[in-house]
């Protein structure tokens, strides 16, 4: 190759340094793998990252998943919230 031809992109997995809002490529490649799915997300799309681990993922759930939290779904309701609701709070007055 002469140094002015750039070298052609690999199709493969590449390998990427992430730093704080940023990502230097190591090594060339089309995507990356999601550390806690698997799934390849491409380099274009890799929106979400662990500095401290070096770790990509596929979503902000895939990440919460990682730190071992979980998204409270919209469906479930409040436990304590529940209870209120029920009326199964004591009355002071009633008291014996």
């Amino acid at each position: 190759m002469n140094r002015y031809e750039r070298r052609p992109i690999s199709l493969g997995e590449a390998e990427v340094e992430y730093l704080d809002g940023e990502l230097r490529i190591l090594r060339p490649g089309a995507f990356v793998r999601c550390a806690v799915t698997g799934v390849a997300i491409r380099l274009e799309d890799l929106r979400y990252w662990n500095v401290d681990l070096q770790e990509p993922y596929a979503s902000p759930e895939a990440k919460l998943q990682r730190l071992g939290l979980r998204l409270k779904s919209r469906k479930e309701p409040d436990t304590a919230a529940a209870s209120d609701r029920s009326g199964s709070l004591s009355d002071p007055s009633r008291s014996s």
